[in-house]
């Protein structure tokens, strides 16, 4: 199956606005500003980088929903690093043995990213059938 990008992109709710775009742009500058100041600079890196993260975020989705363009893999990546995350934190807070707190969180990691690339995966070809069917008409 084809999974080049398939007609025109979907536009977001609040078309003609470019939001997603220039939240990306903000977070870009904001990111600079924040790195070149250094250690001062930590709250503007972090706020730069969240809102990059979220205009990506909301471009992909509405991209894969709509079966425009695949972004399985990132999308089932994400909420899997967050649960890593919180897993290892988890363990590191309760002291539990080094080693274990880096590998323990993989025995939940790969069935989730599994579980979740497959559904994405599924989801996306829906929408893409969807999106050819409608273009026929």
């Amino acid at each position: 199956m084809d999974l080049l990008p398939l007609g025109e992109r979907p536009q977001p709710p609040w078309h003609p606005w470019p939001l997603s775009e220039l939240l990306i742009l903000v977070g870009i500058v904001g990111t600079v500003i924040g790195f070149s100041r250094g250690a001062s600079g930590k709250p503007v890196l972090f706020a730069g980088i969240g809102s990059v993260a979220i205009g990506t975020l909301e471009f992909s989705v509405r991209e894969h929903l709509g079966g425009y363009r695949s972004h399985t893999i990132l999308l089932a990546f994400l909420p899997t690093l967050v649960v890593h995350s919180v897993l290892a934190l988890t363990l590191v807070a309760l002291n539990v043995a080094p080693t274990a707190s880096v590998f323990a969180p993989l025995a939940v990691d790969v069935p989730l990213f599994a579980f979740l690339f497959k559904l994405l995966r599924g989801r996306f070809l829906d929408a893409r059938s969807e999106r050819r069917l409608a273009r026929r008409h």
